[in-house]
């Protein structure tokens, strides 16, 4: 525990400790800490340390850099004076790692680093270990370090300290070293320099360091180069900062580069949105409907092939670049996924109950899968294009460049737009240094172009879609998780989304040459009333559907009727008559030719065997239908058929060419709603929603008035042992375990009641702990406790 961190934490009031809670909200997820040193031992994990750093701009990172090198606890004049700047154009960043949590000030001015920072950043402004770490390393004997002394010409005489002492205050002397340098051999400046400006670990050749008389081996015997592997050297920091010179200060950029931009109109921007919104969410409707009817097969090695994308797109009159996008958006959403039976992707239950939504709460659902996605659909790494569906090894950082590039955007004001890719891309660096700065410049191009068919980005800049989804990254999660992230339920997201829906045409222009016409965006109901029963022959700021024979059968046969259909078109236009008399014409062939299914067939050599099991009252339910005297059909499976045949006293055998139906779907039980064709869906059940997300001025108002009760004592197994009678001693040291190591248990008490609880404190006989299934601390009376189980 840093005592630093929780001197710090007890000086913040109510607002400061808010602003640190909110930039850390790891800090205070469930179960969340009651007390500051709770809260400091969240605050100092090593991962959480690391993941706030990646979201970092560069200026905190630099100055984090700076800490490292200056070492101890510097001060911030220090730090300004090693950054070459002055102390207020420092003390803006300072406070912004204070309010992360990565630093913080003590009462003597001077600023303690989270330890995480020196474990994750282990060559600080190219710089190496500390000279100290060399030569107090068990690796150097005492007769090597006075060996170095001697070379170096100093006394050798007095204790290991004493000797590492001198060696580092003639190494790190610009002065000093600069004149041990004027002796050296030829090259070896040239060498060290290598070593100071582009090290500090670099590969050499190993004979060098052994040969008398080589710049390596001549640096080597006065520690200023140490050889760690036999291929491999190091330079300790005060050498290489005594190489820089006096005048080297480190690397601080306060400013992010300059973006030209270009003025634009926002209206535009705003019709881009509204035509986008509605078309995206009629793509989607269309494909995944195409994946309904048709199995979407996956390759040997994984993913979907080309030849098969080209193929929805081809039958869903979608380009490759939405087919791919939306595919991909569809299996984060989970609204399709591998069905082994049927041998490829199929729709699952979740997109019964996504298309019976709103059509703004359908279009977050997709936004959502994108913003957590994992990967970049439209990128081409190495000029060609993967799989879909297959694994990306840097999918975790494509996200965080998805969330950074709108990061960038977001601060471009509305009626403007980026001028150059190039410089969003470093301006994109600047905001998130630590990600991959080459497959950030690969990457944004495609993310760009997926924002811009999603309806987020238009004219070079952020729509409203883009600005309501762009501060929401650290609500996002990643796409394995099994619940419906925060970003479908944002206010701000649910109101963009259904404004950028409502001008979606909900009426068609229909022509005498059986043409139908959509002036601006078709809603998707529209869309899809028009896709049953007409051909789309294009589509855009207008769209065109064409009425023929094959297209109302095609609408007949899913199940539609000539009235039906005419009424459905009637409600969103005037229809001509050549539109109805083809409609009625074609419905009067319709049905010339049946087709019946089965569900298996019952074959016999017999005919009166098979009249007699035709006519059995017992198999009445198989719907068994006499089609020739030694055939028989039956609506049911070959399973249950056997089944009903076996108990009616007959002996039937299956054979290999049963024709049976297999169902790829069923719904679980529950509140089921009827859909066209006859399938159910079962809708989330009312109510369920995400949790809250913790609110950081109430964690700071609650930690703050907690800050000076005491925490655990140390009397926990005498407390458990006198209070928890009920419990044998295993159960009582399971139950010590909950408090003094906020182990996992379920404990029962007397009246049957079970609780899952962690995170305990003993007060007055009762176990304070963290209840998983209230989602709150509860009270247990320890004499109440009647057994505790290990929950792993």
């Amino acid at each position: 525990m840093d005592d630093h961190l929780i001197g710090w934490l007890t000086t913040l009031d109510e607002d400061r400790l808010a602003r640190v809670l909110a930039n850390r909200p790891d800090a205070i997820a469930a179960p969340w800490p009651r007390r500051l040193d709770a809260l400091a031992e969240r605050l100092i994990d090593d991962f959480a340390v690391m993941q706030v750093m990646r979201a970092l701009p560069l200026p905190p990172l630099e100055l984090l850099q700076a800490c490292l090198v200056i070492g101890g606890r510097p001060t911030e004049d220090e730090i300004a004076r090693f950054l070459g700047v002055s102390t207020s154009e420092v003390l803006p960043w300072l406070d912004h790692l204070y309010d992360h949590a990565l630093a913080w000030p003590g009462r003597d001015g001077r600023i303690t680093l989270a330890p995480g920072v020196a474990r994750w950043w282990t060559a600080p402004c190219g710089l190496g270990e500390p000279l100290g770490a060399y030569l107090d390393s068990w690796k150097l004997s005492t007769e090597a370090l006075r060996r170095i002394c001697r070379t170096l010409g100093l006394p050798p005489h007095g204790g290991r300290r004493q000797v590492v002492t001198r060696i580092s205050a003639l190494l790190a002397d610009s002065e000093r070293l600069g004149a041990l340098l004027d002796g050296a051999p030829d090259g070896t400046l040239e060498t060290l320099d290598d070593f100071a400006w582009d090290g500090p670990v670099r590969s050499v050749d190993g004979n060098r360091f052994v040969l008398p008389g080589t710049p390596e081996k001549w640096a080597l015997d006065r520690g200023l180069l140490f050889r760690t592997q036999w291929d491999l050297a190091e330079m300790p920091r005060e050498v290489a900062l005594a190489l820089r010179g006096p005048d080297y200060h480190g690397p601080f950029t306060p400013y992010p580069p300059e973006m030209a931009t270009t003025s634009l109109d926002p209206e535009a921007v705003e019709h881009e949105m509204c035509l986008a919104a509605p078309h995206v969410l009629d793509r989607a409707t269309a494909l995944l409907e195409n994946v309904d009817k048709t199995v979407l097969p996956l390759l040997k090695n994984g993913g979907v092939g080309v030849r098969e994308v080209k193929r929805v797109a081809r039958e869903t009159g979608s380009s490759e670049d939405e087919t791919r996008l939306l595919l991909e958006v569809a299996a984060v959403a989970r609204l399709i996924a591998l069905d082994e039976a049927a041998g490829g992707l199929t729709p699952t239950d979740r997109f019964d109950a996504w298309r019976l939504e709103e059509p703004a709460t359908r279009l977050r659902v997709l936004l959502a899968a994108w913003w957590r996605m994992e990967r970049s659909s439209l990128r081409r790494p190495e000029g060609r294009q993967p799989a879909l569906l297959s694994d990306d090894p840097a999918g975790e950082t494509v996200a965080r460049i998805r969330w950074a590039v709108f990061a960038a955007l977001a601060e471009i004001p509305e009626d403007q737009g980026f001028a150059t890719l190039q410089e969003l891309v470093q301006r994109v660096h600047w905001r998130a240094p630590l990600l991959d700065k080459e497959l950030l410049a690969g990457c944004a191009p495609s993310l760009l172009e997926e924002a811009r068919l999603l309806g987020l980005v238009a004219c070079d800049t952020l729509t409203g879609l883009g600005r309501a989804l762009a501060p929401l990254a650290a609500a996002a999660g990643d796409e394995s998780h099994n619940s419906v992230p925060e970003v479908e339920h944002d206010p701000a997201l649910a109101k963009c989304s259904t404004h950028a829906l409502a001008s979606a045409q909900r009426t068609a222009l229909f022509g005498a040459d059986l043409t139908a016409v959509v002036t601006g965006p078709p809603s998707v109901e529209l869309a899809a009333l028009l896709d049953r029963a007409a051909d789309r022959e294009s589509q855009g700021s207008a769209s065109v559907w064409r009425f023929g024979p094959a297209s109302v059968r095609r609408a007949l046969d899913a199940g539609e009727t000539a009235e039906s259909l005419i009424d459905d078109l009637a409600e969103v236009g005037t229809l001509p008559q050549p539109l109805t008399y083809l409609i009625r014409d074609v419905a009067r062939r319709h049905g010339e030719v049946t087709v019946s299914s089965v569900g298996c067939i019952i074959q016999g050599s017999d005919p009166a065997l098979l009249a007699e099991i035709a006519a059995h009252r017992r198999l009445a339910r198989l719907g068994l239908r006499l089609l020739a005297p030694t055939v028989l059909a039956s609506a049911a499976a070959p399973a249950p058929t056997l089944d009903a045949l076996r108990e009616a006293g007959y002996a039937p055998v299956p054979v290999d060419d049963t024709g049976e139906i297999t169902v790829r779907r069923e719904p679980p039980g529950g509140r089921l709603i009827l859909l066209p064709g006859g399938r159910v869906a079962e809708l989330d059940p009312p109510g369920a929603l995400l949790e809250p997300p913790p609110d950081p001025r109430e964690h700071a108002r609650r930690l703050l008035v907690n800050a000076g009760s005491a925490g655990p004592g140390g009397q926990t197994w005498a407390v458990i042992g006198r209070m928890a009678t009920r419990l044998p001693a295993a159960q009582q040291s399971l139950l010590g375990f909950v408090v003094d190591r906020d182990v996992r248990a379920l404990i029962t008490l007397s009246d049957g009641v079970t609780a899952t609880v962690s995170h305990g404190e003993l007060r007055s006989g009762v176990l304070d702990a963290w209840c998983e299934e209230a989602g709150d601390y509860l009270e247990f009376p320890l004499n109440e406790i009647a057994s505790v189980t290990n929950t792993h």
